[in-house]
């Protein structure tokens, strides 16, 4: 008869088979590291990134449409208090205060139950609170389902992120990570093309605001069918003992690689001693080297996020603080918001050769300079060049920081740590609404501009001076 295992014995086994599978986990991942540059990993990357089209239409289309909620009447710009809750500002907090709640309170989903099964979960419920959204006639219910939808964004944002890192070598995931958001900003320009079509108008007598946030809630539908075509994380399977599944997926990109190259693959890079596999919870952000990088993330998420959606959630208004009528500014931004993805891909030939951290530093400054001189400026040319300049310089800050922090963590916490990082983004983008619409009101274009100039003083700081290199560096060796 087969023996029963004491209590101790199995309270032994326990650790021995998490190594075991911590080790199988990294031998795979060697194997992924190794892999050269294919047309499958590019395919892939774009079918994730296709989903998070949806979630950047869903954050841009908030300044883009803040005008015609003005017009209908349904929100005023600017309140009496600070924390009016008939404003835009309020709309742009149930935005980011909906994204906090999903990053903070669920990024631990795709942790447990996959990158892809969340990642399809995200997207509907995006669709299914942009419509009811989209229905409303009173401030109380827009905010209402504006916060609701704003949680399952804030879902899909930590999934993508995680999901792309894991999907790709070593050498690839700055380039990756700036494919991913030259196809998800692509929705900037179609929200506001969209947006300057519909917005002054109103089409069926349904207020063209409305037309807009539909829009983006069909496409999301849509992209539900493409992400069947997209493989489990295979880093996540093997972490959570799915070796076999996992094999299976590395074996198909090895095969498509051997296919494209015409040559066999070069060895995988030797495994070193696993470490002790400890369970995914927030006490293990806490334990170096994660507390340093937690804190030192948090401090930037905060200040970046108030700095790029102080300008990006108020172009419209901030060129109409400038003189320029509602019709043109809609079709002013529009032209800025082209920008957008062109950033990414101007990114993409020096996300892998210079390091991340000095990318974004960089970027930062261009955003002060840039920004205080759109301040002063009056033409037209000025302003659309500046404009576009301050976007190109964000896009190259948000490219490199998806990357960055998404490498700064195991993959057994990786969404969940990238969730407590991003809340603070979501507070940071929760309070912009309130701060830009205060600092508009009482100092106008000048003092908007101050604000954000402080915040990206901050970023600058808290990464250049404490954030640690990772251009080349395995994600295995970046969490020992």
């Amino acid at each position: 008869m087969q023996r029963t295992l004491t209590t101790d014995e199995v309270a032994g086994a326990r650790p021995q088979a998490a190594a075991a599978g911590h080790a199988a986990a990294q031998a795979l991942s060697a194997r992924l590291d190794r892999l050269p540059v294919t047309r499958q990993l590019w395919k892939l990357i774009l079918l994730i990134s296709l989903g998070g089209f949806f979630e950047v239409y869903d954050l841009i289309f908030t300044g883009y449409i803040a005008p015609g909620l003005a017009k209908s009447g349904l929100l005023h710009t600017t309140t009496s208090s600070f924390f009016g809750f008939n404003g835009i500002g309020a709309f742009v907090a149930a935005t980011f205060g909906g994204l906090f709640v999903g990053t903070l309170c669920f990024g631990w989903l795709p942790d447990k139950f996959g990158r892809r099964s969340v990642f399809t979960f995200s997207l509907l419920w995006y669709s299914f609170g942009s419509v009811l959204m989209a229905m409303q006639h009173s401030p109380e219910g827009l905010i209402l389902w504006r916060f609701i939808t704003g949680i399952g964004v804030g879902i899909e944002i930590v999934t993508i992120d995680s999901y792309v890192t894991e999907m790709v070598p070593q050498q690839m995931r700055g380039r990756a990570m700036a494919f991913n958001q030259a196809v998800m900003f692509a929705a900037a320009p179609a929200s506001a093309l969209l947006s300057w079509w519909l917005v002054p108008i109103a089409p069926l007598g349904f207020d063209g605001w409305r037309w807009v946030v539909l829009a983006g809630a069909l496409g999301a539908v849509l992209v539900w069918f493409v992400r069947r075509a997209v493989p489990e994380s295979p880093r996540w399977l093997a972490t959570h003992a799915r070796v076999e599944a996992a094999e299976r997926i590395i074996a198909g990109l090895e095969q498509a690689a051997r296919r494209e190259s015409g040559r066999d693959l070069p060895p995988p890079a030797p495994v070193p001693t696993p470490p002790t596999h400890r369970r995914a919870s927030l006490a293990e952000l806490w334990r170096p080297p994660y507390r340093a990088r937690l804190i030192m993330l948090i401090a930037f998420n905060l200040c970046q996020a108030v700095g790029y959606y102080g300008f990006a959630n108020w172009v419209p208004t901030l060129l109409i603080g400038q003189g320029v009528t509602v019709t043109k500014s809609l079709l002013y931004a529009f032209v800025i918001a082209i920008a957008l993805p062109c950033g990414p891909l101007l990114a993409m030939p020096v996300a892998d050769r210079i390091e991340r951290k000095w990318l974004i530093v960089g970027s930062a400054f261009a955003v002060v300079v840039f920004g205080l001189l759109f301040a002063q400026a009056r033409g037209t040319a000025a302003l659309i060049g500046l404009g576009i300049l301050i976007s190109l310089a964000g896009q190259t800050i948000s490219v490199c920081y998806h990357a960055y922090q998404a490498e700064l963590f195991p993959t057994w916490v990786r969404c969940r740590a990238n969730g407590v990082v991003y809340s603070a983004s979501r507070v940071g983008a929760t309070m912009s609404g309130f701060i830009i619409a205060a600092l508009l009101r009482d100092f106008g274009v000048h003092g908007v501009f101050a604000g954000i100039t402080l915040c990206m003083l901050v970023v600058m700081v808290s990464i250049g001076a404490f954030g640690p290199r990772t251009n080349g560096v395995s994600l295995d060796e970046l969490s020992s």
